[in-house]
């Protein structure tokens, strides 16, 4: 079970807002829901800000300069990318506007197995081929040993990044990054494609028209997949660039939208997020980021097929092998249940595919709601790891805490990277747990619903007024909200029972809700049953008439009280851990007779159910989640039910034979504490 945060509108001072300006009620209650109290504040947000001049940007005229140098005597400029969308892209935009200009250009970007970033055998490879400028792209900021190697070998080095500036710079002609603290450039939160697109606009003497209108739609790509703040010079790069983009004539973009079933006049950020940017960076992860560069600079159409159905086919391995880790994840959870007991979970498999394991840590952290160090270890001993986290558990700290296990690490509060030889696994385990237990409140994953949904806020006007407020991404989540309560009428199971559709009443709104990949059979409601929903709003049109698409983002029985749930559940976990509790928490931890009757009649009435429906169901003052758990084991230990620890199942058993509870060893453990 997630926790929940509903935010409260201000629903006079939206309207006040709505009286000064034709933006949707429900949209400003939105935005006074996320801290906008002021009018201007409003007006700043759809105001799209000109884009400031690039040659703000510390070095840019130096850039300029060098590679102007370059393309005047024809001497061979070499673009540096990345292996991610974001290098992709950048690397895609500058290569192409240099190739334009008559440069003598070619572009490199490492594979994955490499590593990021200008490495020694790249530069002696370059040099070898007769570069005399090598343009980064998305990378270089800390690359200071390989700027004296570029220099050494009679090379010249420009610097484009965007990421954080270590204290010393690399030796290089321009050292293009705006998070530079002597840059004067008043936007910082542009990514590696944004920077590459804007020294485009330098190099055309700091005029961006021509360049928004030939690379906006990668660009935006760029940004969205990057994860910067859609807010800003970013959200007019990409507002502006999902127009070109649903316009576009790039080869490969067009042959991706065709084989992908992409409807051009409905591409928005999210689109781009899960069903473009995923395929250009399966290359990176699958097969080499070169193909997604080919791709993007194709000028012919067969060719930009050929390299799209190959992307796509790569995409596809990428979402197989994210399965079959997940799958073993599961197994292992499965076999050693108490991994779960822990509140960071510390994961590794071998040969677990490098260029997946951070997806795979977005997804373990998804569904159990914990911090999470996923590592993958190779034949040779190497492991590579990355964690994902929430705000409150700042993985950085936890790396830097374990540094000297790591050949290299790095990251930041909530997603971080690292490497370690295989012997380290077990102390990195314990260091990560010893760093976790020494915190006095350990945070949970949070949904947070902007607003709780009135039943007259459900239409299609205020639905539609909601578009406003795109592009959505980082820093502008697409709205959610909260449905308290709602009566379930009708279940309805779609596409053989992988999905479900209910019909509801709430408030006297009689609507649909529809929830993904959730099959009626393993909901936590019925027919009758009050139900909470957070929810995103879309339009539904069908046979020319529209109407409101609710798509269920979580759901849970009505009356649950999350915050005893979340502490019973910490609890019981420090209870498994072995950490030392007071004899009269364990005491009430004991479940009595009609306790352990009450959890099992009612497991016996449904069959099958999962930890959290059956708290859903039974949680109340008497019945706490610590509790419940612990008459789950007890049945679990003389095998009256099948629990499995991965997925929360659990299934009665067929009873041969009496047993004696008493002698459970949940039961004579606990007792013994005592």
């Amino acid at each position: 079970m997630k926790k929940w945060k509903i935010c409260k509108s201000d629903d006079s001072l939206a309207a006040e807002f709505a009286s000064k300006c034709d933006i949707n009620k429900l949209a400003l209650e939105v935005l006074t829901a996320r801290g906008y109290t002021d009018f201007q504040q409003v007006i700043d947000f759809f105001s799209l800000p000109e884009l400031s001049d690039p040659f703000l940007i510390k070095d840019m005229d130096k850039a300029v300069e060098a590679i102007n140098e370059k393309v005047d005597n024809y001497e061979l400029i070499c673009i540096y990318g990345d292996y991610d969308c974001d290098g992709i892209t950048a690397t895609s935009i500058l290569y192409n506007y240099l190739d334009s200009m008559g440069a003598n250009v070619m572009y490199y970007i490492p594979e994955r197995s490499a590593g990021y970033g200008l490495n020694e055998q790249a530069v002696r490879e370059l040099a070898e081929k007769g570069v005399s400028l090598i343009v980064t792209v998305d990378n270089g900021i800390s690359a200071v040993e390989e700027a004296k190697l570029i220099k050494e070998l009679g090379m010249e080095l420009v610097i484009t990044d965007h990421h954080q500036v270590p204290e010393v710079l690399p030796d290089a002609l321009a050292v293009v990054d705006p998070h530079r603290s002597d840059c004067m450039s008043p936007y910082k939160d542009i990514c590696g494609a944004g920077v590459a697109f804007k020294l485009c606009a330098a190099l055309d003497d700091g005029n961006y028209d021509a360049v928004l209108e030939q690379y906006g739609d990668i660009c935006a790509i760029g940004t969205v997949a990057d994860v910067v703040p859609l807010d800003g010079e970013n959200r007019t790069i990409v507002k502006h660039g999902l127009e070109y983009l649903k316009n576009t004539e790039n080869s490969g973009l067009c042959k991706l939208f065709e084989l992908s079933a992409l409807d051009r006049d409905a591409i928005d950020a999210v689109n781009v997020s899960f069903r473009i940017a995923p395929v250009i960076n399966a290359s990176g992860r699958f097969g080499s980021p070169l193909t997604a560069v080919k791709a993007l600079l194709s000028e012919d159409e067969g060719d930009a097929e050929s390299y799209v159905n190959l992307l796509l086919e790569l995409n596809s391995m990428r979402k197989t092998t994210e399965n079959e880790i997940i799958s073993e994840i599961i197994e292992h959870i499965d076999k050693y249940p108490e991994t779960l007991n822990h509140a960071v979970l510390v994961l590794w498999g071998r040969n677990w595919h490098p260029g997946v394991i951070g997806i795979v840590s977005s997804k373990i952290l998804d569904y159990y709601g914990k911090p999470n160090f996923i590592v993958s270890v190779d034949d040779e001993g190497n492991a590579r790891g990355s964690a994902r986290s929430v705000h409150g558990f700042d993985v950085f700290d936890c790396l830097c805490n374990c540094s000297e296990l790591f050949e290299k690490f790095g990251g930041h509060e909530c997603a971080g990277g690292f490497s370690l030889k295989e012997e380290n696994i077990s102390a990195l385990c314990s260091r990560i747990y010893s760093y976790a237990d020494s915190m006095e409140q350990l945070p949970v994953q949070v949904l947070t619903a902007d607003k709780l949904l009135m039943p007259g806020d459900i239409t299609v006007e205020n639905v539609k007024g909601l578009r406003a407020l795109e592009p959505f991404g980082a820093g502008n989540p697409v709205p959610s909200f909260a449905i308290i309560g709602a009566k379930v009428l009708v279940i309805t199971p779609l596409s053989q029972g992988k999905h479900t559709r209910i019909d509801f009443d709430y408030g006297g709104f009689k609507g649909q809700a529809l929830f993904f990949s959730l099959s009626p059979e393993k909901a936590c409601f019925k027919v009758g049953d009050r139900i909470d929903m957070l929810v995103r709003l879309d339009i539904n049109t069908f046979r020319g008439a529209e109407s409101v698409s609710i798509k269920v983002i979580d759901h849970r029985l009505s009356g649950v009280k999350q915050e005893r749930y979340f502490a019973a559940k910490q609890c019981y976990e420090k209870l498994m851990r072995g950490e030392k509790l007071p004899s009269a928490y364990v005491k009430k931890m004991i479940p009595t007779r009609e306790e352990l009757v009450r959890v099992y009649k009612y497991i016996n009435s449904v069959k099958t159910t999962t930890a959290d429906h059956m708290f859903m169901k039974l949680g109340d003052d008497r019945m706490n989640y610590c509790k419940m758990r612990i008459c789950m084991d007890i049945f679990s230990d003389k095998q009256l039910i099948e629990y499995k620890p991965a997925t929360m199942k659990l299934t009665a058993c067929e009873v041969k034979q009496r047993v004696d509870l008493e002698q459970s060893e949940t039961l004579v453990k606990l007792k013994e504490m005592l």
